[in-house]
């Protein structure tokens, strides 16, 4: 037994083995000559598809390009301008103001906590029980 496993031809080989064979020559001449147009066709579709590709992606590059030196130029203004910004900032800001409150803030939480922890201590000292100096009355050791 011998199995057949039918592949299929390439438009080429169709056309070259409906030269060959006379007697399904013109069915395999015709879809030969077919298949290669349509392939043709596909080849040059996909080939213009990727011209307009091309070119799109080079005109894309070409603004990104211009739209980064605009930024680039943009990011060199303000460099430029930094320093004086800086200084401007610096002569509108005072410091001295504010400082001696939150000095007294820092105190004050410190010695609430302070406070806290002490009144703590306390109450728990007081809410535990002295340890009793005679032994325990009930057995602490379970029995088995």
């Amino acid at each position: 037994m011998s199995e057949k496993a039918e592949t299929r031809l390439t438009p080429r080989e169709r056309l070259t083995r409906g030269l060959t064979y006379s007697a399904v020559g013109p069915a395999d001449v015709t879809r030969g000559l077919v298949g290669l147009g349509v392939h043709s066709g596909q080849s040059t579709a996909a080939e213009l598809r990727r011209r307009y590709r091309e070119g799109r992606l080079a005109r894309e590059v070409a603004a990104a390009q211009e739209t980064l030196a605009q930024e680039l130029a943009a990011a060199q203004q303000v460099v430029s301008n930094l320093p004086q910004a800086l200084q401007d900032a610096r002569r509108t800001q005072r410091r001295g103001k504010h400082r001696p409150w939150i000095i007294a803030a820092v105190a004050v939480a410190v010695a609430v906590l302070a406070g806290g922890a002490v009144a703590f201590s306390l109450v728990r000292r007081s809410t535990r029980p002295d340890p009793s100096p005679r032994p325990p009355s009930v057995d602490v050791q379970p029995r088995p």
